[in-house]
């Protein structure tokens, strides 16, 4: 129950910091600005249309999970070579596509990308979500796929990388608050980086050991719990995903470094970033109850470690 008031509490403010970013905005979009958005429009309509119509052939819905690390890359080269490559959007195309890289490498290693595009291992959260009584009937499946894989998840992919469209129109100097915004970043792209990797080697060593035939309750500490308590997992339950929102949201402080936003803080191209940590919210509830049916210790686990606040460690009881 607690975690649950504390989730809706989280979300309110959330809400609450995106209604003050549309309500005092900050500037518009310029002539300049709207025709490099026209590009990035038809890029993202291509993108849904594709990511809607391949996932009903095949029945792979994870076309968008493929293309979520490749898209913003080319969302900020084309706004970056667009605005002429300031300092502010070079470094921040320079650290999209680091981040773009890292995650492609990622999901790659998970057997998602094969020659022929549209094939490969689908996320495996997918095939749980189906399982939902709502879903029993196939189109409304397909109006999921539509809406929320396809329409929803490409907006707010685009979305994300709008600070950089604005910063496209901006005079100032690179400056202190672009250095902070590189700092932040960086430091959350290290820490995503590093529990990617944590976990990656957990569940390979796991499975190798699974494959040789002993069973999960055999495996040697802390293999036999199941899930991964190594490395920032050992303190945090999501690095991860903290990393994921942190480099997003440290990438709008550019905004406030070229001088566009209200107040110097709120403008309304933040609301990507915000809307992308709703998004997580949900996406940490629905991994934590698949977690919590599939290995006993996972409910002790949640009591002891914080989601994101790094001060407890774990300790197997």
């Amino acid at each position: 129950m607690k975690k649950i008031f504390g989730t809706v509490i989280s979300a309110s403010v959330v809400v609450a910091l995106i209604v003050l970013c549309v309500v005092l905005g900050g500037q518009g979009i310029t002539d300049a600005q709207w025709g490099t958005l026209k590009i990035l429009l038809i890029v993202c309509g291509c993108s849904v249309a594709y990511c809607f119509a391949v996932g009903e052939i095949t029945h792979n819905y994870s076309q968008m999970d493929k293309l979520w690390s490749l898209l913003p890359i080319a969302y900020v080269w084309i706004i970056a070579i667009r605005g002429g490559i300031s300092a502010r959007l070079l470094v921040f195309a320079l650290i999209v596509t680091a981040w773009g890289v890292r995650l492609t490498v990622n999901f790659a290693r998970k057997g998602a990308y094969r020659l022929k595009f549209w094939t490969g291992n689908e996320d495996y959260r997918w095939s749980i979500v189906r399982k939902n009584p709502i879903f029993k009937n196939g189109f409304t499946w397909s109006l999921f796929n539509l809406f929320f894989i396809s329409v929803y998840q490409n907006a707010l992919v685009l979305a994300i990388c709008l600070p950089a469209l604005i910063c496209a129109e901006s005079s100032l100097a690179f400056g202190a608050a672009d250095i902070i915004a590189t700092a932040f970043a960086v430091a959350f792209l290290v820490l995503e980086t590093v529990s990617d990797e944590y976990q990656w080697k957990f569940h390979q060593t796991k499975k190798e050991m699974l494959n040789g035939g002993k069973s999960l309750a055999e495996l040697p500490s802390p293999y036999n719990l199941g899930f991964n308590t190594l490395g920032p997992w050992a303190y945090m339950r999501h690095p991860n995903y903290l990393g994921e929102q942190g480099i997003w949201v440290s990438l709008y402080i550019f905004v406030i470094g070229a001088g566009l936003a209200n107040y110097g803080i709120f403008h309304w191209s933040a609301i990507g970033a915000l809307v992308l940590v709703l998004l997580f919210m949900g996406s940490s509830m629905l991994g934590e109850s698949i977690s919590a049916g599939k290995y006993p210790k996972y409910n002790e686990y949640r009591e002891q470690v914080f989601k994101y606040i790094p001060i407890r460690k774990y300790r197997c009881k």
